[in-house]
């Protein structure tokens, strides 16, 4: 026998082998195959359910949630609804901005979910809302220093007292010219711009400042709910003084000018994040408010929802618009006293 012959017949023997080999494991191929098949169908099956489910929890969080109030508070609930709206896109979260006035008309008879504000809700305002069976929960959500500011273009004051700013804002005041107040100072008129009557910031300034008192409403002043208005004007003036809050300040530092304020020490103290928090820059810190309909929260899962993004993000927004954070625990309290409310 020749090699070549040897070769064929040893490769002959061992494909015999081979195929009696596959032919006595083909039984139990065929059902570990089967098993496979059956394993993965029922993984498949899982985790469409597991899919539903998730979409089914998507659809549950659907609907509209209205939001209004202050003009303060719309830079932190700008960004909040905004990352709200990309993490439950089925959410309709709407945001406004008609003043903190302007919001508790409409949350004081139930037209919207969350009313905005700058200042604490008033004695008629609660009053309004229980005639309509109405109650409203107080969330706060940051500190705010209401910053007064006059135009880059003004190099002449850097700090003011509160009795001149008494001086400036109030109908009887003694300053209506910028040397009325310092004989240094240029002899022109003094320009101001103030939130209208509806803003919570008014109504802070009205009671810390004013003291209640009527405000100079003359040919040389403007009043507007929207602080946009009030940046704009008083940027292109250098004789203009104006307020409003912190975050508008710092969006616009490059064309205006933070005024130091001396509470009666004769320390002026200018608002920074620490001098806020701190409380040192008095008397114009003050915290930042939004209230929630509290049947609306029970009622409506996305309302509910919504509060809770709220307080769990509210203090990264607010140092990402340029407000103050909360100590964290002061969150979680309102957190969990949010999840009591809504039955949680």
């Amino acid at each position: 026998m020749n090699k070549w012959k040897l070769i064929m017949l040893v490769a002959v023997a061992f494909l015999t082998v081979g195929v009696l080999a596959a032919c006595g494991n083909a039984p139990n191929d065929a059902e570990n195959t089967e098993e496979e098949t059956n394993n993965e169908a029922s993984a498949n099956e899982g985790s469409q359910d597991e899919t539903t489910e998730e979409e089914g929890s998507e659809k549950e969080l659907s609907g509209p949630v209205n939001i209004d109030g202050s003009s303060t508070v719309l830079p932190i609930m700008e960004y909040l609804t905004y990352e709200y709206n990309k993490a439950q896109p089925n959410v309709d979260a709407v945001l406004n901005s008609s003043g903190s006035g302007g919001g508790f008309k409409k949350s004081t008879v139930g037209e919207i979910d969350f009313s905005n504000a700058s200042r604490p809700i008033k004695e008629e305002e609660v009053a309004k809302a229980e005639e309509n069976g109405i109650t409203l929960h107080e969330v706060e959500i940051a500190y705010d220093g209401l910053s007064v500011v006059v135009s880059q273009q003004n190099d002449f004051v850097e700090n003011l007292t509160v009795d001149q700013l008494r001086e400036i804002f109030l109908a009887d005041g003694s300053a209506t010219k910028w040397s009325d107040l310092n004989p240094d100072w240029p002899e022109e008129d003094i320009v101001i711009y103030s939130p209208g009557h509806d803003s919570g910031t008014f109504d802070y300034f009205n009671e810390v400042i004013l003291e209640e008192k009527p405000m100079r409403e003359d040919e040389n002043t403007t009043l507007s709910e929207d602080d946009n208005t009030l940046v704009t004007g008083i940027q292109n003036d250098p004789y203009a003084i104006g307020y409003f809050g912190y975050a508008y300040y710092l969006e616009n530092q490059d064309t205006l000018k933070v005024l130091g304020i001396d509470n009666g020490d004769g320390n002026p103290v200018k608002p920074t994040g620490e001098t806020i928090q701190d409380g040192s820059y008095a008397p114009l810190s003050r915290p930042l408010f939004t209230y929630v309909n509290v049947d609306y929260l029970k009622e409506k899962p996305q309302v509910h929802d919504f509060a809770k993004f709220v307080l769990n993000n509210a203090g990264a927004a607010a140092e990402e618009v340029g407000y103050v954070a909360l100590p964290d625990e002061k969150y979680q309290e309102q957190l969990d006293k949010i999840n009591e409310l809504a039955g949680n």
